[in-house]
Order: C-alpha cells, then structure tokens, then sequence
C-alpha cells in the first residue's frame, strides 16, 4: 500500500460509514488488502489497477459506496475512522 495521507483515512471511513455497521470490520480489512493489491499491481505494470486502484487507501475506497463526508463530532464517523486506524496500525507491528 502507498503511504497513507488524511484523505485515505476519511475515503475509507465514508466507505465504512455507508456499510451496515456489522460488516465494518470485514470491509475495512478488505479495502486495505485491495490497497495493498493495487500498490503491487501498479509497481509491477506501472499502472493502476481496473478494480483496486492505484495503491491507495483512498483509490481502495471509492470502489465501494461512500456516505457524504460528515464532521467529526458523528460517533459513528469517529468510529470508523478509528477502525481504518486500528487496521493500519495492526498491519504495521
């Protein structure tokens, strides 16, 4: 995956935002795995992917229905962008 910015961390909680909130879990794991694809698939082709983007957390997201950006005083924002967070911070140790 491609080095995550501000604008990844919000794509991918919209994304969560408008799934079902017993399927966020699942569907944070899978858009990090599909960031993780395209980043592979664009370094060795040198092009994005069709399906997974080009290798970010964002491009991974906006394949997937995204809920418009709420303020971070939504609960149920803050706690998506804190299960993106928690997933990337899991990834990494």
């Amino acid at each position: 995956m491609r080095p995550v910015l501000v604008i990844d961390l919000t794509t991918a909680a919209r994304a969560l935002l408008a799934a079902p909130s017993e399927q966020r879990m699942q569907l944070s794991a899978k858009i990090l795995q599909d960031a993780d694809f395209g980043d592979r698939y664009r370094r060795r082709f040198k092009q994005s992917h069709a399906r997974f983007g080009n290798g970010t957390l964002a491009a991974a997201a906006q394949k997937y229905a995204l809920a418009v950006e709420p303020t971070v005083d939504n609960l149920d924002y803050c706690a998506c962008l804190e299960l993106v967070l928690l997933q990337l911070m899991a990834q990494r140790i």
